[in-house]
This record gives C-alpha cells, sequence and structure tokens, in this order.
C-alpha cells in the first residue's frame, strides 16, 4: 500500500475522531498508519527535509479540515471535531476532498488568502489531469501555501504564549526590523495595559533622533475599532509624537483604517495580526530556517568565448 494524500487522509480523519473527543497528533497517526496498512517503512518514509511523509501530510489534511470548520483546536497541539464535522459526517459522504470541501466559505477564503486556485465544478475522478502551470509556478504556489500556515501557526501561538513572552516577540519584531535600538532599552519604555497589551515609545534610530509610540493589544477576535485608533491618536498629541505603530492579534475595522488614512497630521501605521505573522517570518522571530531549495539556470556568460 502505498502512502495516502492528504485528500485520501481527511475522510478516515474526521471518522476516527467522530466521538468528540479531543485527540493529538500522535494517536491519530498510530490508528491511521493501521487503517492504511502502512508498514514501518512507509510510516517512517520522509521528506528531503527530514520530515515524516505520512505525518507531515496527516498535518495537512488536519490544516484543510480547520480551514473549512470541521475540527477545531481546543488547545494546543491537540484537537477535535465540530458540530458542522459531525453533520457532515450524517450526510454519510463517500470522500472527501479540497473540491468538496469548497462548500465551506472559510476554506474558500482561505484558498484565497495562500493563493490557492481551485476548479471547483470539476469532479474528482481520481484520474491524473495535464496540470497547465510551469514547475516554477506550482514551486511558488506551494511556497505561497506553506508560508499561510505557518502564519496561521504563529498567530496561534500569539495567543497562547504567556504575555510577558508576548511582549518580547513584540519588542524582537520591533528590533529587528531596525527599531528601538537594544532589548534592554526598548523595554525600559514600556509597559503592560489592563486590556491585553503594550504600550511605550522607542527610538526610531539607533540614535534616537526621532521616537515611535507603540500600541500592542493581544486580542482574539474583537477587531480594533475607529475609537481605539483615535485614542491612540489622542496618546500620541499627548507625547508630542508625530508617528505611531499600532499592532493587534486581531483585526481593523474599515471606519479605524479610514480614519487613519484621512489623518494627515499624525501618522499611524496599523498593523493586524496577519501581517504582524509576516513580519515575524520575513524578520526571523519565532521561526528558524528548515530547508533551504537553490534554482539555477543556464549561466550564458560562462559558454561565451
Amino acid at each position: 500500500m502505498s502512502i495516502p494524500t492528504y485528500e485520501e487522509i481527511m475522510l478516515p480523519l474526521l471518522r476516527f475522531i467522530a466521538d468528540g473527543t479531543t485527540y493529538d497528533n500522535k494517536t491519530c497517526e498510530i490508528e491511521l498508519a493501521k487503517q492504511f496498512g502502512l508498514t514501518d517503512d512507509e510510516i517512517n518514509q520522509k521528506l528531503q527535509s527530514g520530515k515524516k511523509i505520512f505525518y507531515d501530510r496527516l498535518n495537512w489534511a488536519k490544516t484543510y479540515l480547520r480551514n473549512a470548520g470541521l475540527i477545531e483546536m481546543p488547545a494546543r497541539g491537540k484537537f477535535k471535531i465540530t458540530q458542522r464535522g459531525i453533520d457532515l459526517l450524517k450526510e454519510n459522504p463517500e470522500y472527501l476532498d479540497t473540491k468538496f470541501l469548497l462548500r465551506y466559505d472559510e476554506l474558500k477564503e482561505y484558498i484565497k488568502r495562500s493563493k490557492k486556485k481551485f476548479d471547483a465544478e470539476v469532479p474528482n475522478t481520481g484520474e491524473n489531469t495535464i496540470d497547465s502551470k510551469t514547475p516554477q509556478e506550482r514551486m511558488d504556489e506551494a511556497y505561497k501555501e506553506i508560508r499561510e500556515v505557518l502564519a496561521q501557526e504563529l498567530l496561534q501561538k500569539l495567543l497562547e504564549v504567556p504575555f510577558d513572552k508576548f511582549e518580547e516577540i513584540v519588542l524582537d519584531l520591533l528590533i529587528n526590523m531596525g527599531y528601538g535600538g537594544s532589548k534592554q532599552e526598548a523595554k525600559k519604555v514600556t509597559q503592560k495595559t489592563a486590556d491585553e497589551g503594550i504600550d511605550g515609545i522607542i527610538n526610531e534610530d539607533r540614535l534616537g533622533l526621532d521616537r515611535i509610540y507603540v500600541q500592542a493589544k493581544r486580542w482574539k477576535e474583537t477587531a480594533v475599532g475607529r475609537p481605539e485608533i483615535q485614542k491612540f491618536v489622542g496618546a500620541l498629541v499627548g507625547q508630542g509624537a508625530k508617528k505611531g505603530i499600532f499592532i493587534t492579534t486581531s483585526s481593523f475595522t474599515k471606519e479605524a483604517m479610514s480614519y487613519v488614512e484621512k489623518n494627515n497630521d499624525i501618522k499611524v501605521v496599523l498593523i493586524d495580526g496577519m501581517q504582524l505573522t509576516e513580519y515575524m517570518i520575513d524578520f526571523n522571530v519565532g521561526v528558524s530556517i528548515q530547508q533551504n531549495y537553490e534554482i539555477k539556470r543556464i549561466d550564458s556568460d560562462y559558454f561565451e568565448e
């Protein structure tokens, strides 16, 4: 038996956790390996990066099920079926794949964000189809999807870590981006607020020629609205500051973003949860390089006289 694809894992995984119990990856890996009749060699077969193929595909199956709202993650490293997942199993589907799950708007939004395009009108026949994309295009899409999943995982971590660690992460990011001087200097001027946030004033450059007021709120679902931004701008005025950065792990309302765009006197940069994780990836905060790939081309000059 060959190692199943992540789509082939979806339905067996959902059925296995159908009792509503909270499971972890290892338990599901062991049980599903038995169901698929995998040998020890197949279970331990690895990608070039060193990650086990079956375990990696199990994670991708879980990712798609989670983004379709069929499973949820009540705790770190744990997941369970949702009511939507239970309702789907009552339909007794014969097969689950990405096209089938596009009935859920949450998955459509996830695919849109990760720049993945699927033809929802073409049924999955199980046969190979011709891919019109070049290898370079396919690699680019794969990179974007991996980065999207990493960003979601980072956002989840930000919501789980102790508040002191969240403060440290924000400061590390700003310092890696070239602001605040050293962490010791930046930490001296930051303080916790009563609503899961921090604020402070950091140097815009190493010499301290200009200063930036920073506010960061670790909110899970509540979007930051215009009143919060107005209070922030008022604080900037009170400090005699002209520039500010407002960071949140959630999002900003349209009214908040419109207010910032129209305010010409004070420059305020808004960073929502997804943008925050993008910056963390770009500036190597909380992430490490797993694998490097080199894309090479012909060096035409080498072959010239």
